[in-house]
């Protein structure tokens, strides 16, 4: 295995069957598929064509501002609406099952009470698909722990406000 014609380069040339395209030269006719990358090519790298400078600007149709801009100001004014709610008390107006109380098996919000903590329909001033944007801090009394404090996010159609 450790024998000097394994590792000659008349061993390994065999084992190539393709031409590798960055090893191969241009042909004699200049024109080749074949063709080393011009950053490849010694001296290759001053020769490559620099990029224009992109802009802002040229990125950016007028269109596609003003569309995006009514985006983010529906999106904004949604989001002032939805703030001047936090804070706000709320009951749960319809079933609903969470899963996700500690030491909890399953627990129905019907009827429960709660503080309305934050809206998560918009973030960084664009609305996002948030199924269940608002999300509401309860208070409960379990058996053998006394008061715990958890979180759960339901549409607005699962609530009534209280104040």
């Amino acid at each position: 295995m450790n024998s000097p014609t394994f590792f000659s380069p008349a061993a390994t040339s065999s084992l190539n069957h393709r031409p590798n395209p960055l090893l191969s030269t241009p042909s004699a006719h200049g024109t080749s598929f074949h063709r080393r990358p011009p950053h490849l090519v010694p001296g290759g790298a001053a020769r490559r064509p620099a990029l224009p400078p992109v802009r802002a600007s040229d990125s950016t149709t007028p269109a596609a501002a003003s569309s995006s801009g009514a985006v983010a100001v529906l999106a904004d004014e949604e989001e002032k609406a939805a703030e001047g709610k936090i804070g706000a008390r709320v009951r749960v107006k319809v079933p609903l099952k969470v899963y996700h109380v500690p030491k909890v098996p399953e627990m129905d919000l019907c009827g429960m009470e709660g503080v309305l903590k934050h809206y998560v329909g918009v973030w960084k001033g664009k609305r996002i698909s948030a199924n269940l944007p608002y999300k509401v801090q309860f208070i409960t009394e379990v058996e053998g722990r006394g008061p715990v404090k958890f979180f759960a996010h339901i549409k607005e159609d699962e609530f009534e406000y209280l104040d």
